[in-house]
């Protein structure tokens, strides 16, 4: 049982990489998607990257409970892919009629204990977390974006704190941070 955090730009390979990897194992493999079709663009990319996964895959749409679709997975699934957790933050960003610290925060809190817990608990379900490295733009203009980009780079540090695995990808090449549970590039 392995969690990996594959982050990374827009179009690096990192979801590629993840079904790739999760594809190599045996079993069940359930793929966690937390994009919503609320546009046509978004329910074709959808439809596309369901065609890619194939048959093999059983499919959860989770927007917002995302711990929780994650916990249940793990308990019967062989490998499960979430993917994205930039857009997950997102929709939790969108569902506040203001950015609320306190709350998205609670949410990363509860997202790495249940990856803990399930760590934990052992058993065979490898998990691959897919997320989007925001911060190494330029400083966004709106408050909302600063606030996002600022939570995306907490989420994405916490989950790395309990992650096995952290692999950067860039021009579709796997760069590993972390490795078996150790930095790559240590002091």
């Amino acid at each position: 049982m392995e969690i990996f955090l594959v982050t990374g730009g827009a179009r690096s390979g990192k979801s590629r990489f993840c079904i790739e990897k999760a594809n190599s194992h045996t079993g069940r493999r359930v793929f966690i998607a937390t994009a919503e079709a609320l546009d046509e663009e978004m329910t074709e990319r959808i439809i596309a990257h369901r065609a890619e996964r194939g048959d093999s895959w059983e499919t959860i749409e989770e927007p917002l409970k995302l711990a929780d679709a994650i916990s249940n997975a793990a308990g019967y699934a062989d490998v499960v892919v979430a993917d994205c957790l930039t857009l997950w933050l997102s929709n939790l960003c969108m569902s506040m009629l203001k950015p609320d610290k306190e709350y998205v925060i609670s949410k990363i809190n509860e997202l790495t204990r249940t990856l803990a817990k399930v760590k934990a608990r052992g058993g065979y379900a490898s998990i691959f977390m897919v997320s989007n490295e925001v911060g190494c733009g330029i400083v966004p203009v709106s408050n909302l974006g600063r606030f996002f980009r600022d939570m995306a780079g907490m989420l994405n540090q916490r989950v790395a704190e309990v992650a096995d695995n952290v692999v950067l990808m860039a021009a579709g090449l796997p760069i590993y941070a972390k490795k078996d549970g150790l930095p790559v590039f240590a002091d």
